[in-house]
């Protein structure tokens, strides 16, 4: 095929001519941009992760806040209209290798999804069983692209040796899940939330590099050393160094902070610099914290961020922490794990989540228990039906794969009964 034979109409098909396999027509072309080469990640992860998670406390605390709230929420199994308590997919969940809980594993992948907005699962099965699931580290791995312009390996280096991992697994389950979060200028790589912060990640950190640097002077800004001498001139090379040795070796430093300087004659010590008020050190660099906590989804309140009063208290901060970050991200998750994992055991499985087992939600449920129980237009079935159970006893699985929705819905439903 030509370059040309890219844009131009595609051929009418005839009655007996073979039907076309399925393809994306837009595969081509990416094909075309890509040249079938491998896509390395387009920015520094590692600089992601070392000046952001490693030396940022907001972004250290927000990724730990979101990784290990998500990975905190039971999972629930449904095979068709029944849930299952006991299943070998919940084994895996729980267990997936043996270095890893299912909490510390589901952690490890939300925090690579934060940081890097990818995060790569390997599947790794021994007689056509599935028996482990491994979390792989996004820096270390690249989408090698096909000809159809969509990926069809990864590639996964460590020190200089390279594993390669089909994107598909034929008749079976592909080995590799790709999760990843929307970005809007790349076709294979996730953006993450630590990007769109990185400007007020770089005024974060100088805020607090400054604040180190001037603590280390004895909190004071520095100066100039002026030379007036009586008959005129200026200091000589050897004056001008031995000077300057002095004033590093012994008034600069922490534990030089207070020491008086003594001047000879001719020099005069003149400070200068921007005090920490005219510059709004701490507002800036709260400005910064609340920007990055934005980023994150995370109210600034439950980051101890001061200056931010869009929550009336700090339980309703938390709900809305696990409303619209939290639980979007374990939907997410279940959604991908089940089109990744359900096909190996069988149609019909779809994960769920249980919301009644997180303390932040308490308040919720309490209050449309209330609403429901003085609903007297519904029915006890419909009353049921609402909290997510099955109008005859058991659990809704329809209402259990998104319990988030089912809830809204049935608030709605009783609004009018009030408080």
């Amino acid at each position: 095929m030509s370059f040309l034979d890219l844009f131009r109409p595609a051929p009418v098909r005839t009655a007996s001519a073979a039907p076309d396999a399925k393809a994306s027509r837009t595969g081509p072309l990416i094909a075309l941009h890509g040249a079938g080469q491998p896509v390395w990640t387009p920015r520094d992860y590692a600089a992601l992760a070392r000046e952001g998670f490693a030396r940022n406390p907001v972004v250290h605390r927000a990724v730990r806040m979101i990784s290990e709230a998500a990975a905190s929420v039971p999972w629930l199994l449904y095979e068709n209209d029944a849930e299952r308590d006991v299943h070998p997919l919940l084994a895996l969940l729980s267990r997936p290798n043996p270095r890893q809980a299912g909490s510390d594993f589901l952690e490890t992948v939300y925090g690579h999804l934060l940081v890097a907005g990818n995060a790569y699962v390997e599947a790794v099965s021994l007689d056509d069983t599935l028996r482990e699931l491994h979390a792989l580290r996004p820096d270390r791995m690249k989408v090698i692209a096909g000809s159809d312009g969509w990926p069809e390996a990864f590639e996964y280096t460590v020190a200089g040796r390279s594993v390669r991992l089909a994107a598909e697994g034929g008749e079976g389950m592909p080995p590799v899940l790709h999760l990843k979060l929307f970005h809007p200028l790349n076709d294979h790589y996730g953006f993450a939330p630590i990007e769109a912060a990185q400007v007020s990640l770089d005024v974060h950190n100088a805020a607090g590099a400054w604040n180190k640097a001037l603590l280390d002077n004895a909190a004071r800004p520095s100066g100039a050393l002026i030379y007036a001498a009586r008959e005129g001139g200026n200091l000589s090379d050897e004056q001008f160094e031995r000077l300057k040795g002095e004033l590093e070796d012994g008034y600069q430093g922490a534990r030089n902070a207070g020491r008086p300087l003594l001047l000879e004659g001719g020099l005069d010590w003149k400070p200068m610099g921007l005090t920490p008020q005219e510059m709004d050190f701490i507002g800036a660099k709260n400005q910064a914290a609340r920007e990055i906590a934005l980023a994150f989804g995370v109210p600034p309140m439950l980051l101890g961020i001061p200056g931010d009063n869009t929550y009336s208290n700090y339980q309703e901060a938390n709900r809305a922490f696990w409303r619209q970050t939290v639980l979007p991200l374990v939907s997410r998750t279940a959604r991908a794990l089940t089109n990744w994992l359900s096909p190996h055991y069988g149609e019909g499985l779809r994960l769920g989540w249980d919301t009644d087992a997180v303390e932040a939600l308490s308040l919720e449920r309490e209050a449309l228990w209330r609403r429901l129980g003085r609903a007297d237009f519904l029915t006890q079935a419909e009353k049921r039906e609402a909290v997510g159970y099955s109008p005859d006893g058991g659990p809704d699985p329809a209402a259990a794969a998104d319990p988030a929705a089912s809830a809204v819905t049935a608030a709605s439903a009783v609004t009018a009964e009030g408080a």
